[in-house]
């Protein structure tokens, strides 16, 4: 058996196509447009291709988009009084810190400071504790992605076994929430988790985002399973993801890929969450 792969560049072309019909019916009702401002410490060439990436979808979907690129020696208070500049822009419904933030830079205070009607990668408590409840609120980008995934491939999460690796605030928690609000039982799995491969071998989903390179290898997977690789690690300069993608494919029932998996996804639930923020801020949801 091959696994059929869940192409994010797909998925993304879906959703992306559906943002833009949307934008038409805007253009109709409103002269504005929905902005997104993303500001950038530093010179890491990785974030930096992300964020152009950014604005070129942005421009794409008709949006305006805002990117400000500081020099790693910005203080905390420059990058602070920027966010709050941001937060009182009425062209701007979107705000964005792009992360990993320089060492001398607190990240929970700038994300605090990012007001949560901006807030649009999802990470502010009050939208966090939001989702924890079932509340309407801009869901982190790449945990919505990965549920976007499963839709795509029509795959109904009631009652199945899924198990999440890795804990984190970004991925892990948020995506482990939404799998448990569509009636998924859930289990997040860590670095203290005994027998780690015999967990992942009750799982009927998969979900990988432990951030180690190829560290799920097929006899860890449960044949049939639905395997979804949020990892994004490099091997003498190759990308690959948290599962060992040959392996893994001859058990898993549909995988998706690294590169051309999650990642597109991850930018595409930023654009939906901005048009969801200009909608409210018009009156139009």
């Amino acid at each position: 058996m091959t696994a059929e792969l869940i192409k994010g560049p797909d998925v993304a072309k879906q959703i992306r196509a559906e943002i833009a019909e949307e934008m038409e019916q805007i253009k109709k009702k409103t002269d504005k447009i929905p902005g997104l401002a993303v500001v950038i410490l530093g010179d890491d060439p990785a974030s930096h291709k992300y964020v152009n990436n950014k604005e070129k979808t942005s421009h794409k979907l008709g949006f305006y988009s805002e990117i400000h690129r500081l020099p790693d020696t910005t203080s905390q208070e420059e990058l602070m009084k920027m966010v709050h500049r941001l937060n009182n822009d009425e062209n701007i419904h979107g705000v964005l810190v792009q992360l990993p933030l320089p060492d001398h830079i607190k990240d929970e205070e700038v994300i605090h400071a990012i007001s949560p009607e901006k807030d649009v990668d999802g990470f502010h408590p009050i939208n966090i504790g939001n989702l924890l409840i079932g509340e309407e609120c801009y869901i982190p980008c790449t945990p919505h992605g990965c549920i976007k995934m499963l839709e795509y491939i029509n795959y109904d999460l009631k009652g199945k076994n899924a198990v999440v690796i890795g804990r984190s605030n970004i991925v892990g928690k948020p995506v482990a929430l939404l799998l448990l609000e569509r009636h998924a039982t859930v289990t997040i799995c860590h670095s203290r988790t005994a027998d780690l491969p015999a967990v992942c071998r009750e799982a009927d989903v998969l979900i990988a985002a432990a951030g180690r390179a190829e560290m799920v290898k097929g006899d860890w997977i449960k044949p049939g399973a639905v395997v979804i690789d949020v990892g994004i690690n490099f091997i003498d300069e190759k990308m690959v993801g948290d599962v060992e993608f040959e392996s893994a494919e001859k058990v898993a029932g549909y995988i998706s890929p690294v590169p051309g998996g999650v990642g597109p996804m991850t930018i595409t639930m930023l654009m939906l969450n901005t048009l969801q923020a200009f909608k409210i801020k018009q009156g139009l949801q």
